[in-house]
């Protein structure tokens, strides 16, 4: 049977952009389809002598009506796994107004905002159940095609759960996409030290200086040993990826220093860890 993988998301969060990038991975990609369509065109893929093993099916008006069409596949025994794109309000507004396109719902709601939250409202069970949440919100097509490439190229030579741990400053908002969100301000902050504060967390110094110390070696055994524990419940429930988000003021020193150490650890235990800071720039 083929591997299915269904992209779903806000309009203009990137769904045909990412349908780009799963084409030059070597998925066969339908564009934009209507979600009654999706068990006919996976019964067809599914012939014998189709070629088709890796399938990408990107949503078009996609609502509630894409989650039982998803249950229906994984009863009949395909793999399937559901992406969904998110985008801050803020972003979409200003992809619309470059773009000059008019929202799918704009004659639904009273204007633009209106028509995006709209859309956010009937799509939050759809995002609740997806195996994978990106918020592309500080994405350019490059930034996506990584953390995409990073996700689903290699599969993780079958392993069933991927981890992407991200460091973030809260100043800069919370990550949309993260499972969960740890916050480490209560560590000893470089920002205070003049020769420290152009750094960041890959520096040998500021990393030196929040990962040696008492405080911070007790929070990440500790912290280790809760994902540890959580891990096989997130497996059990059949999830492929978990997203650890952990945050500091800035996102440049603590959280680097810290999501660096976590990844490093999470490694060592087997696991297929992936590591990026998103704030690490500004």
């Amino acid at each position: 049977m083929a591997e299915i993988l269904l992209i779903a998301g806000m309009s203009g969060a990137g769904r045909s952009g990412a349908a780009a990038v799963f084409e030059d991975l070597g998925w066969y990609v339908i564009d934009n389809l209507p979600t009654e369509l999706v068990d006919t065109i996976v019964e067809l893929v599914s012939r014998p002598g189709s070629g088709i093993d890796r399938l990408v099916l990107v949503a078009g008006r996609q609502h509630v009506e894409l989650l039982p069409k998803v249950a229906m596949l994984r009863a009949g025994g395909h793999r399937v796994r559901m992406l969904y794109l998110d985008a801050s309000t803020t972003a979409l507004v200003k992809r619309y107004d470059a773009t000059r396109r008019k929202h799918p719902l704009d004659g639904e709601a009273d204007g633009l905002m209106e028509a995006i939250e709209l859309e956010r409202q009937q799509l939050e069970p759809v995002k609740s159940a997806a195996d994978l949440v990106i918020d592309t919100s500080d994405l350019n097509v490059h930034q996506l095609k990584t953390k995409l490439v990073a996700a689903f190229d290699d599969d993780a030579g079958g392993q069933r759960l991927q981890v992407a741990v991200e460091s973030f400053g809260y100043k800069h908002g919370l990550p949309m996409d993260a499972d969960i969100v740890m916050d480490v301000r209560f560590l000893p902050n470089p920002h205070w030290d003049d020769t420290l504060r152009p750094l960041t967390g890959h520096d040998p110094a500021v990393r030196d200086f929040v990962l040696e110390r008492a405080v911070t070696s007790e929070f990440l055994d500790r912290f280790e040993a809760l994902l540890a524990s959580l891990m096989p419940s997130y497996e059990a429930e059949g999830r492929s990826y978990l997203t650890v988000a952990i945050g500091c003021t800035g996102g440049r020193h603590r959280s680097v220093a810290v999501a660096e150490e976590v990844s490093r650890r999470l490694r060592g235990s087997g696991h297929s860890v992936r590591v990026g800071h998103r704030d690490i720039g500004r």
